[in-house]
């Protein structure tokens, strides 16, 4: 991997400037540094309310308190920029060196890691990892059973769908203000949100659980690491910071939620946690702590029992995540100049290297256990499973112009995003005057001669164009919105059907 320099890494030009060779000018940026208006851009962009309406973990919650993506991810923000802070002024020199003026470090970096924290999730399908399995085998299923339908052969981005190639799509592409720029953020934010830096095709792959990248954005992912220093497969350090945060908020707080539904107790977490905790220092402080304050609320007279339990699991998320984050910040500090030389292991994990990795590690294994797969979870997890494909199938005829069912094809599409039609259809149109060329040429034919069709590589990249815009769609949508679009196309999808 390649030697770095935070003269590049922060570097805060953005696409649509250098493609334009014009600056943006505009009174909006007062004040502000490129990567604060990063910030600002996204916390205000439609993508990101809709993340209110997205499972977390427990689909279709009711109850307020319980956690949803767009808490969790402001949550995720929070604590990134809080190591950003802590980064930026406790260990100034010692990370940034000579950059740390240049760049405004104590104003940039937290401000980055915010930005990236609040964006990581906003690729995320309804009803959470689930939704992506859903996406994923939905096509796997017609790539073997059913592929002339499709015409062609489906491209691994899609028979691998994930969420965290799709936030780059939407922020880099699809989340359009008046150009083909998305939200045209800076290099180094779009450099950092990528948490698998690698296509396909890459030979970095193996590195990572995952690619997190697709095909369609393999330019501009391209261009962003020129000009911040990076390569294929080399993540930005601060990726590291935003990848411990995720599992620092869904490993405590995943927990808490676990309890507020009454799937466990909060005896049960600390005496899962204690099960586990011999010689681990920090897991002891933790549960010691915690149980000395609970005995503390039970001398009150005035906590009911529901209260005794949520204000002990209030503290407990406290003293975890002081845990974590604090052992996050050394572990970041002790290995930046591994990251810096391009000598860090490929697969290394920020909080798999912190003293509190047992302590985050038991708290993944608990909610694995109490919550995720709880008959509850399970059983509307399989509901929105089957929301997602059925709402595929019908989006696909629409998408494919299905001759079985016009008349429900054109409101069909109609309902698919207006931003991502149009982006579907700039990304088509040469393809579609050829095959209007076709048409043409076919039609002066005599009968029975062979009617010409389109290229290999021209059915191929319309067959993924199509692909991808089905991918936007679906994973555009809120939980209770599929649900609502699902009930209200259903019949009408069914009733041509039928007629035909």
């Amino acid at each position: 991997m390649k030697k770095l320099s935070w003269n590049k890494l922060l570097h805060d030009e953005r696409r649509k400037t250098r493609a334009t060779k014009k600056r943006e000018s505009t009174n909006t940026e007062k004040g502000r540094v490129e990567l604060e208006r990063d910030y600002d851009r996204i916390l205000f962009a439609t993508p990101t309310r809709r993340l209110a309406d997205k499972t977390q973990v427990f689909p279709l919650e009711k109850n307020d308190s319980v956690r949803t993506r767009l808490t969790h991810s402001h949550e995720v923000a929070n604590l990134a920029r809080s190591i950003g802070v802590r980064v930026a002024f406790d260990h100034t020199k010692e990370v940034f060196g000579r950059a740390a003026n240049k760049w405004q470090v104590q104003r940039t970096v937290p401000a980055l890691l915010a930005a990236i924290g609040l964006s990581h999730d906003l690729g995320n399908p309804p009803f959470g990892h689930q939704g992506e399995e859903a996406i994923q085998a939905w096509f796997r299923d017609r790539h073997t059973d059913n592929e002339d339908v499709l015409y062609g052969k489906i491209h691994p981005d899609f028979l691998n769908f994930d969420g965290n190639a799709q936030s780059f799509r939407l922020l880099a592409r699809l989340q359009t203000l008046n150009d083909d720029f998305g939200l045209n953020l800076t290099d180094a934010t779009l450099a950092s949100l990528l948490k698998y830096p690698t296509f396909h095709d890459s030979g970095h792959k193996n590195a990572y659980d995952k690619w997190g990248i697709f095909e369609s954005e393999r330019e501009i992912a391209e261009e962003v690491w020129r000009y911040t220093g990076l390569e294929e497969g080399q993540r930005h350090p601060l990726t590291y910071i935003m990848e411990a945060c995720d599992d620092i908020a869904y490993s405590v707080i995943d927990a808490e939620d676990t309890v507020k539904k009454g799937y466990a107790s909060f005896y049960d977490l600390i005496d899962y946690l204690a099960h586990h905790a011999r010689g681990d220092d920090v897991m002891k402080h933790v549960i010691k702590e915690s149980r000395a304050l609970n005995r503390k609320f039970k001398k009150s007279e005035e906590l009911s029992s529901p209260e005794l339990i949520d204000l002990s699991m209030q503290m407990f998320r406290v003293l975890a995540i002081f845990q974590m984050v604090d052992s996050a910040v050394e572990a970041f500090v002790a290995n930046v100049d591994k990251m810096m030389a391009g000598t860090i292991d490929p697969d290394f994990k920020l909080i798999k290297h912190a003293r509190a990795a047992r302590l985050c590690k038991t708290l993944k294994d608990f909610n694995m256990k109490h919550g995720f797969r709880h008959k509850d979870v399970l059983r509307l997890e399989l509901q929105g499973n089957n929301y997602i494909q059925s709402m595929m199938d019908m989006l696909w005829s629409a998408i494919v112009k299905d001759t079985d069912n016009e008349a429900f094809n054109k409101y069909g599409y109609q309902r698919i995003s207006e931003n991502y039609r149009r982006v579907y259809e700039s990304a088509t149109a040469d393809i579609k005057k050829r095959q209007a060329k076709l048409d043409e040429k076919n039609k002066a034919l005599p009968q029975g001669k062979t009617k010409a069709v389109l290229s290999d590589v021209d059915q191929q990249a319309l067959l993924n164009a199509r692909c991808q815009l089905l991918c936007d769609a679906v994973s555009g949508m809120t939980d209770s919105y599929l649900i609502s679009l699902h009930e209200e196309l259903r019949p009408l999808y069914d009733g041509y059907r039928r007629k035909g």
